[in-house]
């Protein structure tokens, strides 16, 4: 999986940098498939390679079709830095934050519905704003929940990127989230309108999101609620400009972004539970799955976390199906799976973080481990006196294992042998080979 993974990143490279037309990458890739299938049974390594030039190809054409940059609507951009009034629903809930000593402030995502201009000339157009809406800090202003329409009378104008080298690209932020335009108005000039406008299934799972933050900051005091949210749910809303510079500096802002880790850590935790109350392993990988899926809808953190679902989930169905649980293959799957669903995941910096971080350890880190320590265990086996091995083997259940690991006797519990690790011991130091330190002695 691993190796097919990499020629479809290489096919969408490819694609992106040498474009050609759509047709010639499919008739490529069906010579390439029907070959792979002639050559499967008399040239195994040919045929292996015939189906990674079709998995490269198949790369290049997505991208192609798939295009290369997030399609979004330019029609707000006649509208900028003029006073207007729109009609728009919510689309993403804010909350509320201190912006000044006397001043509030919600940020929130909404989605255009109807323009009307200067001159009372009404346009439907259908957009994303980001819209922050300012008020008194004496005036009660009532947060605004997904699915509300609205009324909006102020001033739109469009994002734009800071020249410095590495800067953050805002602009491309703000594409990939479906923004085309940022807005502002005060709460006076906002307006409840009568109707809902979204999906039941999100309007659900943002409720339960923002109950959960609710429950978070009853139970502990602001700024310790703050970095609750951010590490367990991913909502950074309420973690404050010092506090972000802080951690930025410490080289640990990761800690308050939702990763891998959080499923990880859900997935372990859940599973180990389910099995202690003795609930059969098809059941219990079935709901670990399904409690680390709800809970990357519940994060809204996006592509992050939906790669550790996966490849948790990749995980825990192998060892279902009784296979070889390696973490190549898992990371292979996972990003072959994500590549598939959007090729542009691929110039995402968090993409490349994650896949190379994981592939180092998975490659390097893990054989490096495995043949250092079963060196070292083999050492120790062969130079310590027999007394002292005889009652680490009594006393310590790890030491036998240990044990049978460096002697490739990991078998020893199986009834085709029928004996235990204490027996092969046994038999090891009385039959010890010539160059065993007891022998030489």
């Amino acid at each position: 999986m691993l190796w097919a993974a990499l020629a479809y990143s290489s096919g969408i490279i490819a694609g992106f940098y040498a474009w050609r037309p759509a047709s010639w990458w499919i008739a490529a890739a069906v010579a390439f498939f029907a070959a792979g299938l002639y050559f499967v049974r008399r040239r195994k390594y040919l045929s292996v390679s015939l189906a990674l030039g079709a998995f490269f190809l198949a790369g290049a054409l997505h991208i192609q079709l798939r295009g290369f940059a997030a399609s979004l609507d330019t029609s707000l951009q006649s509208f900028a830095d003029q006073p207007i009034e729109m009609t728009a629903h919510v689309t993403r809930e804010g909350r509320l934050r201190e912006a000044s000593p006397n001043e509030v402030r919600e940020s929130l995502d909404v989605e255009t519905e109807q323009i009307v201009t200067e001159n009372g000339t009404k346009i439907p157009v259908h957009a994303g704003v980001r819209l922050g809406v300012y008020a008194d800090r004496a005036s009660a202003m009532r947060p605004f929940h997904y699915g509300d329409r609205l009324r909006i009378a102020g001033k739109l104008k469009l994002p734009r990127n800071f020249r410095n080298p590495g800067a953050f690209d805002y602009q491309g932020y703000l594409a990939a989230n479906g923004i085309g335009a940022l807005g502002s108005a005060k709460a006076e000039d906002v307006q409840l309108l009568p109707g809902f406008v979204g999906g039941r299934v999100e309007l659900w799972l943002t409720r339960i999101h923002s109950s959960i933050i609710a429950k978070v900051h009853t139970l502990w005091p602001p700024p310790q609620a703050a970095l609750i949210d951010a590490m367990v749910i991913g909502e950074e809303a309420f973690i404050d400009r010092d506090t972000r510079v802080d951690f930025q500096r410490s080289g640990t802002y990761h800690i308050l972004v939702v990763s891998g880790m959080n499923v990880t850590i859900l997935a372990f935790v859940t599973f180990w539970t389910l099995r202690r109350l003795r609930l059969p392993d098809i059941p219990a990988t079935l709901l670990t799955i399904l409690c680390c899926v709800a809970y990357a809808f519940l994060t809204e953190v996006g592509a992050p976390v939906w790669r550790a679902t996966l490849m948790c989930a990749i995980y825990l169905g192998a060892r279902l199906l009784y296979r070889d649980r390696a973490m190549i293959n898992a990371l292979g799957a996972a990003a072959l799976g994500l590549l598939v669903f959007d090729p542009r995941q691929l110039f995402t910096a968090s993409f490349q973080m994650t896949f190379i971080c994981v592939l180092i350890v998975a490659a390097v880190g893990v054989p490096l481990l495995e043949r250092t320590s079963q060196l070292i265990a083999r050492r120790w086996l062969t130079g310590i006196p027999m007394i002292t091995a005889r009652r680490c083997l009594r006393e310590s259940r790890n030491s036998a294992w240990i044990f049978a690991s460096s002697q490739n006797a990991s078998l020893a519990f199986s009834a085709s042998h029928g004996r235990c690790v204490w027996c092969v011991a046994q038999r090891w130091f009385a039959c010890a080979p010539s160059n065993c330190f007891w022998s030489r002695r």
